[in-house]
């Protein structure tokens, strides 16, 4: 399959005429061919006016032929082979072996709402048949969930396949039954093509109206702005910066129709120390604690990018096994110039800081957009009392609060804002003090987990990937995971509708086969 720096909007390949724009290699700072053509507000039009004229027709395919089409998109994926990988890495700088994980996560996503569609869970169908003999009688009440609509899906920068055009959003919409319009990340536009032509194959094999899926490639924010305000757009996956994420919440807002954003942006995934797991592990936890921080240099949401402790001679040791770990690890290629350059700054600005002592670095960097681990420190109060040591720097740099006390510990995550995850380094003897932790860190954080490291996200049925403000825009929703399709569906009720005119779901004959809610007890299949 050739790269030919088009746009797929429905069935048609179109050449944009709004300039042109090359991917990088990071690695090289070189630019990469072929020129794509980028796409304006005429393009984002015709896409998203295919999608709403699919919108209906799609919705109420069955829950076999979408999950079908996600699997034919999966296999397609796969058939791809390393052409993928190759050009992937060259506009990510990634390593091969972690983007094969990453295509292996890509495909899993994609065969696991295939298994939410079929088993049609996601549906909550719910039956309250008819009371004629009660006073007041009870109408025959009926209850689905229906695809809410095109929607808006921005690939991100930091998973070019995973996060991206046949990514979480991606498949969480096209399996509830909502067309998707992409817009591609400008770092991997021939990735983003790759993957796109294979969707678009995908709709005209599975024979569904073309409108289910375009890919749009533009400059700067106006095609953003353009899509997320069209009308037809019913609600918007994005995962990137807090001020990429904040501006395409006001624009959704300024709508004649509001709709919502569901935007995954920032996060310092905090991890708390317990005391009798750093007198028992400090050098173990230290050691590992930078493995997480440099894994993909630093460059993943769930970066443990704060580390809170008691103050004393277990701590030191932890800190001194972090240095001499970091010491050892190498620079490594961030994804873009630009996400290179906001890290440098970021460290700059952070090393500044008064109160704050840097303890350690990394190798120094010797290529292009190679980023240097650097380790920081400071006590709780200088952290409590200094809002920028709550900013996200993203990458492979994390800071140190000592505190002098358990109630130090405690107004420490207090304070802090909403997070994807918190970590829990403990032993049996730190469980009184981790019961007094746990009620603030459920209200802080999305996914929280013991004596474990976050990076590293399971796509399965239990997971949350979200959590409150920063973090994401919506605290009730996941960007990974089956419940990630609740984003883009939204309930109908049906009241004494003729037998006739009922959806699948909802007859009595239950011909989909779904286990429901009948009277409010739970009826299997």
């Amino acid at each position: 399959m050739n790269i030919t720096g088009e746009m797929l909007i429905g069935q048609s390949a179109v050449r944009g005429t709004e300039g042109a724009l090359r991917a990088i290699n990071p690695a090289t700072n070189e630019k990469i061919g072929p020129d794509f053509g980028a796409g304006g507000t005429s393009e984002v039009e015709r896409a998203c006016v295919l999608a709403q004229q699919a919108f209906d027709t799609y919705r109420e395919t069955t829950p076999e032929q979408r999950a079908q089409f996600l699997e034919e998109i999966a296999n397609g994926i796969l058939a791809l082979g390393p052409a993928l990988i190759e050009r992937a890495s060259q506009e990510s700088g990634l390593p091969t072996a972690r983007l094969e994980g990453e295509r292996g996560r890509t495909v899993g996503q994609l065969r696991l709402f295939a298994s939410v569609v079929r088993s049609g869970q996601y549906l909550t169908a719910t039956i309250d048949p008819a009371l004629p003999e009660r006073t007041p009688p009870r109408s025959d009440l009926r209850l689905r969930k229906i695809a809410i609509g095109p929607v808006a899906v921005f690939g991100a920068s930091n998973f070019p396949l995973a996060f991206s055009v046949a990514g979480g959003d991606t498949a969480a919409a096209l399996a509830a039954g909502c067309p998707v319009v992409v817009k591609a990340h400008s770092a991997h536009p021939g990735t983003s093509e790759l993957v796109g032509r294979v969707i678009q194959q995908a709709v005209a094999s599975c024979k569904l109206p073309e409108g289910v899926f375009s890919l749009i490639i533009g400059n700067g924010n106006v095609v953003g702005q353009a899509l997320v305000s069209h009308p037809a757009i019913k609600a918007v996956g994005f995962t990137g910066s807090r001020q990429g994420g904040l501006a395409l919440m006001r624009a959704a807002a300024q709508r004649r129709e509001p709709i919502p954003v569901y935007a995954e942006m920032s996060s310092i995934n905090p991890m708390f120390l317990l005391p009798h797991a750093l007198a028992a592990r400090a050098t173990q936890i230290g050691s590992a604690f930078v493995d997480s921080l440099t894994m993909g240099v630093g460059q993943f949401c769930t970066n443990p990018g704060l580390v809170i402790g008691l103050a004393g001679d277990h701590l030191v040791q932890f800190q001194e096994a972090a240095q001499k770990a970091l010491q050892a690890k190498a620079a490594g290629t961030m994804l873009t110039p630009g996400i290179h350059s906001a890290y440098v700054d970021g460290v700059e600005r952070m090393g500044k800081i008064a109160g704050v002592d840097t303890l350690g670095h990394g190798l120094a960097a010797t290529a292009p957009c190679a980023a240097q681990a650097v380790l920081f420190s400071t006590d709780a109060a200088t952290f409590l009392a200094t809002e920028q040591l709550e900013d996200e720097i993203f990458g492979p740099s994390s800071l140190i609060v000592a505190c002098r006390n358990e109630e130090e510990v405690l107004a420490v995550a207090e304070h802090l804002a909403g997070q994807l995850t918190a970590t829990l380094q403990i032993e049996n003897d730190d469980h009184a003090f981790a019961r007094k932790l746990l009620p603030t860190l459920e209200r802080k954080a999305g996914r929280i987990l013991v004596n474990g490291y976050p990076t590293g996200v399971e796509v399965s049925h239990a997971m949350v990937h979200g959590g409150p403000f920063p973090a994401t825009s919506d605290s009730r929703s996941t960007s990974v995971g089956a419940s990630a399709i609740d984003r883009f569906v939204r309930p109908v009720c049906y009241q004494d509708i003729p037998a006739g005119l009922l959806p699948p779901a909802l007859q009595e004959d239950n011909p989909l086969n779904l286990a429901r809610t009948v009277n409010g007890e739970l009826r299997l299949a």
